[in-house]
């Protein structure tokens, strides 16, 4: 007969095989990949946005002949029928006077009463442009005339805004003395403006682009971009009006945008590059609690240029991410949440 120590072992093995037979036949998590266009009339694109509205999803994206060129303005593609329409002209800086000026960093907020805020920037560069948005009662389909926010007032610099209640919390920063985060809310709907004063100096850190995140209570954390190879976090346990110092956490930046969600049951998922130098691969990171984060799949890993990450997540429950695809294209990929699994 087998002594006890021969059936533990080979109870261990079993184990070991039944894992790994899990891990082999686990089904991956992406359901689609395409490009929002094929062809357009722009040969550059950057800085997408992706938001839910009742008709499907709505992208916008800054395009034109180059980044910081003054033919760039803001475009739009709007999703029907599974199928992403041609891109559509929303936003441009020929708007404001004689004068052409490249626009910016497009963000797509949905309203509760189903409007739509659209926030972009105009402006020679990061260095001096101005907050500027524009409203949908449709959709995304028209669009109202653009509105300048208030002095001082950028909206959400480059990621999508986090609601807290009745609050719209949105990461800002500013570059002309250096990269430093502030934090911006309305109470009502964008009739009046708060903000923080910047959150750092910059001795330490230069930080923009930040990514916000909901946690228990009145918690929140923010990720941001930063000029040292590290994404860098802060905290706030007051809905944002104060911020703790800044510290990096154990993944990489390098000097390029990242994106993240709080998922419906929980988790945190965050979109970036994990590497120091240039813009390949593009990852997707989960974290059970904000302060440990593990990579869980590579959405690309070719040389080339794979950045500027959006992410959000359904009512259905999908994660649909958009990213600059070699700057020519935006690429859209949807992922099942539940097959993202930490190691």
């Amino acid at each position: 007969m087998p002594t006890s120590v021969h059936c533990k072992k080979t109870l261990s093995l079993l184990l070991v095989w039944s894992v790994l037979g899990a891990r082999v036949h686990a089904e991956p998590p992406v359901l689609q990949s395409q490009f929002l266009y094929e062809t357009a009339p722009f040969p550059a694109c950057h800085a997408a946005t992706v938001c839910e509205t009742p008709g499907g999803l709505l992208a916008a994206f800054f395009a034109g002949t180059d980044e910081g060129e003054n033919d760039v303005g803001i475009w739009t593609c709007r999703r029907q029928e599974g199928r992403w329409q041609s891109p559509v002209l929303a936003a441009e800086g020929l708007e404001f006077g004689s004068r052409r000026l490249p626009c910016w960093n497009p963000v797509l907020v949905p309203l509760p009463d189903q409007r739509l805020l659209l926030f972009y920037k105009v402006g020679p560069s990061p260095q001096s442009w101005w907050g500027m948005f524009k409203e949908s009662a449709d959709g995304g389909v028209s669009w109202t005339a653009p509105r300048r926010l208030p002095e001082g007032i950028l909206g959400p610099v480059r990621n999508k805004p986090l609601w807290l209640g009745s609050r719209l919390l949105c990461g800002s920063s500013t570059e002309h003395a250096g990269w430093r985060v502030h934090l911006e809310w309305t109470d009502d709907l964008g009739q009046t403006w708060s903000r923080t004063p910047a959150l750092h100096t910059t001795e330490r850190w230069g930080l923009i682009q930040p990514t916000l995140f909901k946690h228990s209570g009145d918690r929140v954390q923010i990720l941001c971009r930063s000029q040292q190879g590290r994404i860098v976090q802060l905290w706030s346990s007051d809905r944002g009006a104060t911020w703790t110092a800044p510290e990096p956490i154990d993944l990489p930046n390098p000097n390029s945008g990242i994106d993240g969600v709080t998922l419906a049951d929980g988790r945190h998922l965050l979109v970036y590059n994990h590497t120091e130098r240039g813009r390949s691969p593009l990852n997707v990171a989960l974290s059970d609690d904000g302060q440990t984060w593990k990579q869980v799949w590579t959405l690309e890993q070719e040389p080339g240029e794979f950045s500027y990450p959006a992410v959000i997540q359904t009512q259905s429950g999908t994660v649909e991410i958009l990213y600059t695809w070699n700057r020519r294209r935006i690429r859209h990929v949807t992922l099942e949440a539940a097959r993202l699994t930490l190691p």
